[in-house]
C-alpha cells in the first residue's frame, strides 16, 4: 500500500517532466529566420524546411527577407502569426499629375489592413477618393489650403494633409482626384502652392506630415513607407474549409474567419502555444501556465485519490467490524427485505448529518430526518455502539426487525454499517410522538381517538410477541416511542432496546434497559426480560391516555411522583376522577373510564405472571372501543345535538375495528 501511495505521488511529477520536455522542444523548434526576423509557417524561406505554403514564399536577401507580391519584391519588417499580418516597405502611392496606381494585391493571400493603416492624401484644395471597381467610391478625404500660415508640420487634419480609414477588404489602390481650386476664392499667395496631389496607404502612426512633402508630390522616384497587410488562408470560410484535406488548422488549434472577409486563419486553443499550422512538436503545445494548472490539478487529483482510498479503507473496516459480511449472508439465506445504504448516500440525505436535521434524541441514539435521492423522506438513527462479542446477535436482531410487517409498526427500511456507529433507516412518520400531543393541552384529543391509538399500539405489540418468526420484546414501550402519522394512526417505533426471544424460552436475562416510569419493576429486580415487561410499560401508556400526565412528575412528593403509583392509590381510594382528564370523563363516562382503569392496573401488577398477555389487552380494548361506538350511535339517534356537542372536529380518523396481529 505504501508503494502504491508513493507511485501516486510521483505520477504528477513524471507527467510534468514529460510534458515540460515536449514544451521546451516546441519552444526551441527551428523557426526560420532571416536577418533576425522570424519567418513562421505558413511563410517560409524558399528551399528551407518546412517548405512555405503557396503564396507565402520568402526570399532571404542580403538586405533582409523579401516577399513577392504580383511579381514585385517587397521588404518585410515583421510577420505576426497570432494577429495575421505582415509589415512591408512599399510605395502604395497614387499621384494626381501622373495618374499612376501601381499597387495591387489582387490574386494574392493579402489585403490592406483596415485597422493598422491610414489612407493619407497630400495637396491643396483637392479631394482624393478611393474607387471600388464599378460600384463607386469606398472612401477618401479632402484637403484645403487657405493660407500658408495654416499649414502646420505634424498636423494632418484637413489642411494640406488629410487622413481617412482604409476600407475593409481593400485589394487595390485605385484613386480619383478632384481639383476644387477653381470653385474657391483664394488670395493670390495661395496660387504659389503646389496643385498636384498625392495619396497613399501607410501604417497608422508611422507617417508624420511635413510641409516639405507638398513640394515632392510630383517626384519620379518612389517613396517607400511601411504598409501593413493582412494575410489569410485561401479556401473559403472555416465551415467550408474544414471539409477539405487542405484544411490548415492542426491539432490543439481552432479556426476563425478572417476579419477582412477573405479566407480564414488558425490559432492555438486556450492553454496551448506554438504554430497552429504545424503538426507535432512545432505545433500547438501546452503553455507554461497550462503546465502549472495541470500540475495543480494532478496534485489535487492525487490528494483526492489518496484521501478517497483512505476513506474507502476506513469504511470497509467499519463495515466488517459492524458485521457487514454476516448481514449479507443472513439477507441472502433468509430473504430479508433490507437495503444496505452507503455512508455517502446518508450523508447527502442529511446534509452531512447537520444539527438542523436532528428530529430526536434518546438513550439509544440520535435521529435525523433525511431525504434520499429518490425524494423519499426517511428517519435515520445513529445506533448505539455494538459490542464485538454480541455482533452476531445484533445482526440477527436486525434481520428479524426487517421482516416485521405491521401497519402499526414503523418499518425498518435498511441500514448502513460503513460508519463507526451503525445507522438504521426507518420510514419517516410526520406527526411526531404521542407524548408531545398529550403534553400539549391546547390541542384537544378526543377519547375515541385516544382509545383507537391504544388499540393500535396494543395490536402492534401483540404482533411482535406472537406473529413474527421469533417473538420480539420491545423493552422500551412509552408514549414518546409511539409515533402518529398524517392520519394520527399509531406507529410503534425505536427498537434500539428490543430483544428477540427463542420460541422455546419464556425469558432472556439481559442488562437492565428502559425508561424510568415505564420500566417493569420485576425486570428491574431480576434482569429477566419477558413479554409481560412490555405489558407493564403499555399499562403506563394507557394511564397517560386517561390522564394526560407525565409518568414521572417533578415537584411532587415521592408517593405521588410516580404516575402508576399515584393512579393506583387514587383508584383504590375511589378518587379516580381526580386524576382522569376531564375531557375523557365527560366523553367516556365514569363506568367506561373505570373499566379502562381496571385494565391498566391489571397490566401494572407487580408479578408478571398475573398480568394479561398483550393479545388479551388488545382484544379487551377493541371490545371497549366497539361498545363506545355503539353507545355513540345510540346517543346520535336519541339526541343528535348531544352527540354533536361531544364530538371534536380537530381530529378526523377512520380506524379499522379489526385486530390484526
Amino acid at each position: 500500500m505504501a508503494k502504491m501511495m508513493l507511485y501516486l505521488l510521483l505520477l504528477p511529477l513524471l507527467l510534468l517532466t514529460c510534458i515540460f520536455a515536449s514544451y521546451v522542444h516546441s519552444m526551441e523548434s527551428s523557426t526560420s529566420k532571416c536577418s533576425n526576423i522570424p519567418i513562421p509557417y505558413p511563410f517560409g524561406i524558399l528551399g528551407g524546411n518546412p517548405a512555405p505554403a503557396q503564396g507565402f514564399e520568402i526570399t532571404c536577401a542580403s538586405s533582409g527577407p523579401m516577399v513577392r507580391i504580383n511579381n514585385i519584391m517587397f521588404g518585410i519588417l515583421n510577420i505576426s502569426l497570432l494577429d495575421g499580418f505582415v509589415s512591408i516597405l512599399a510605395s502604395a502611392t497614387s499621384q494626381q499629375c501622373k495618374r499612376n496606381s501601381s499597387f495591387s494585391l489582387e490574386g494574392t493571400n493579402f489585403t490592406f489592413s483596415d485597422t493598422r493603416n491610414k489612407f493619407t492624401a497630400l495637396g491643396c484644395d483637392m479631394v482624393a477618393m478611393l474607387l471600388n471597381g464599378s460600384s463607386g467610391y469606398s472612401g477618401g478625404c479632402a484637403s484645403f489650403c487657405s493660407t500658408k500660415s495654416n499649414i502646420i508640420d505634424g498636423m494632418c487634419s484637413g489642411v494640406a494633409c488629410c487622413q481617412a480609414p482604409v476600407p475593409k477588404g481593400l485589394k487595390k489602390l485605385e484613386l480619383e482626384f478632384t481639383n476644387i481650386t477653381g470653385q474657391l476664392s483664394r488670395p493670390k499667395e495661395v496660387n504659389n502652392t503646389p496643385t498636384c496631389g498625392e495619396a497613399f496607404i501607410v501604417e497608422q502612426n508611422s507617417y508624420v506630415f511635413s510641409s516639405v512633402d507638398l513640394s515632392n508630390t510630383n517626384r519620379n522616384n518612389p517613396q517607400y513607407r511601411p504598409v501593413v497587410l493582412e494575410w489569410s488562408i485561401d479556401g473559403g470560410y472555416c465551415e467550408e474549409a474544414n471539409r477539405f484535406m487542405s484544411y490548415a488548422c492542426k491539432e490543439n488549434s481552432y479556426c476563425y474567419n478572417s476579419s477582412n472577409g477573405i479566407g480564414y486563419r488558425c490559432n492555438c486553443s486556450l492553454g496551448f502555444q506554438g504554430n497552429p499550422y504545424l503538426q507535432g512538436p512545432d505545433g500547438c503545445q501546452v503553455t507554461g501556465l497550462a503546465l502549472l494548472l495541470l500540475l495543480l490539478v494532478l496534485i489535487f487529483w492525487t490528494h483526492w485519490l489518496v484521501k478517497k482510498r483512505k476513506l474507502a479503507k476506513i469504511r470497509q473496516r467499519y463495515f466488517m467490524q459492524n458485521g457487514g459480511m454476516l448481514l449479507k449472508q443472513k439477507m441472502f439465506s433468509q430473504g430479508a427485505p433490507l437495503r444496505i445504504f452507503t455512508s455517502s448516500e446518508l450523508e447527502k440525505a442529511t446534509n452531512s448529518f447537520s444539527d438542523d436535521n436532528i428530529i430526536g434524541r434518546g438513550g439509544f441514539g440520535i435521529v435525523y430526518k433525511g431525504i434520499l435521492s429518490n425524494q423519499m423522506v426517511v428517519a435515520i438513527k445513529k445506533a448505539q455502539r455494538v459490542d464485538q462479542n454480541q455482533m452476531e446477535q445484533f445482526i440477527n436482531e436486525l434481520v428479524i426487525l426487517s421482516q416485521v410487517n405491521h401497519k402499526n409498526v414503523v418499518q425498518l427500511l435498511g441500514c448502513c454499517l460503513e460508519t463507526e456507529l451503525p445507522l438504521l433507516v426507518y420510514e419517516f412518520i410526520t406527526n411526531g410522538a404521542l407524548f408531545s400531543h398529550l403534553q400539549n393541552t391546547s390541542v384537544l384529543i378526543s377519547w375515541e381517538d385516544r382509545l383507537r391509538i391504544a388499540v393500535e399500539t396494543a395490536s402492534a405489540l401483540a404482533y411482535l410477541h406472537l406473529a413474527t418468526k421469533e417473538p420480539i420484546i420491545h423493552r422500551d414501550v412509552k408514549s414518546s416511542n409511539i409515533l402518529l402519522d398524517e392520519n394520527f394512526t399509531a406507529k410503534v417505533s425505536d427498537f434500539g432496546a428490543s430483544r428477540p426471544i427463542p420460541h422455546n424460552q419464556t425469558h432472556v436475562t439481559t442488562l437492565v434497559q428502559g425508561t424510568l416510569g415505564y420500566m417493569d419493576p420485576e425486570y428491574f429486580q431480576t434482569s429477566q426480560l419477558t413479554e409481560k415487561s412490555d405489558v407493564y410499560s403499555f399499562g403506563v401508556v394507557l394511564i397517560e391516555l386517561l390522564t394526560r400526565q407525565k409518568p414521572i412528575s417533578d415537584g411532587r412528593t415521592d408517593d405521588v411522583r410516580n404516575l402508576a403509583c399515584h393512579f393506583s392509590m387514587l383508584f383504590y381510594q375511589n378518587q379516580l376522577l381526580e386524576i382522569v382528564d376531564s375531557q375523557v370523563a365527560e366523553e367516556a363516562g365514569t363506568k367506561h373510564v373505570k373499566t379502562v382503569a381496571q385494565l391498566a392496573l391489571r397490566c401494572l401488577r407487580s408479578r408478571g405472571e398475573e398480568r394479561p398477555r398483550m393479545i388479551e389487552v388488545a382484544i379487551e380494548l377493541e371490545a371497549l372501543r366497539r361498545l363506545m361506538k355503539q353507545h355513540l350511535v345510540l346517543q346520535t339517534e336519541e339526541d343528535p345535538l348531544l352527540c354533536e356537542s361531544g364530538q371534536h372536529a380537530d381530529v378526523n380518523i377512520e380506524a379499522s375495528s379489526e385486530f390484526e396481529p
